[in-house]
């Protein structure tokens, strides 16, 4: 299932002693294939990494929610993280952990990635087709 792949995922970034309880993982209950739970994993572990150096889980105050929103066979992943320190976009060249990101979303999983870099935090929105998760 969805929802137990991601809290076992995130479960490393949760357990921060008095900082435990600030990720939120609320999704529509689907079955992931095992080639799109590697592909998976490997997108939110990047996402996850990135938000403990620079984002929401870097910061005390800092939380995350990880979400879904369904439109027939299309859903999407919503990623948001709020309370952590100032966002800005990164520079153009994207790293290779955003670089594979992407590829894994747009290859592996046919789907699509967004980054929305706002003031309040990271909203990232991965777009995905049901079929394809099952794979």
């Amino acid at each position: 299932m969805l929802g137990d792949l991601l809290s076992v995922l995130l479960a490393p970034y949760d357990d921060l002693g008095a900082f435990s309880g600030r990720i939120r993982v609320a999704v529509e209950r689907m079955g992931v294939g095992e080639a799109a739970a590697t592909s998976l994993a490997m997108v939110v572990h990047e996402l996850a990494t990135n938000s403990l150096k620079y984002g929401s889980l870097s910061s005390e105050a800092g939380t995350l929610d990880v979400s879904t929103r369904a439109d027939g066979d299309e859903f999407s992943l919503i990623w948001m993280e709020r309370g952590g320190p100032a966002v800005e976009a990164p520079p153009e060249a994207e790293g290779f952990g955003s670089k594979l990101v992407q590829r894994s979303v747009s290859r592996q999983l046919g789907g699509t990635i967004d980054h929305n870099w706002s003031a309040e935090g990271l909203v990232v929105t991965v777009q995905l087709n049901r079929a394809r998760l099952s794979i």
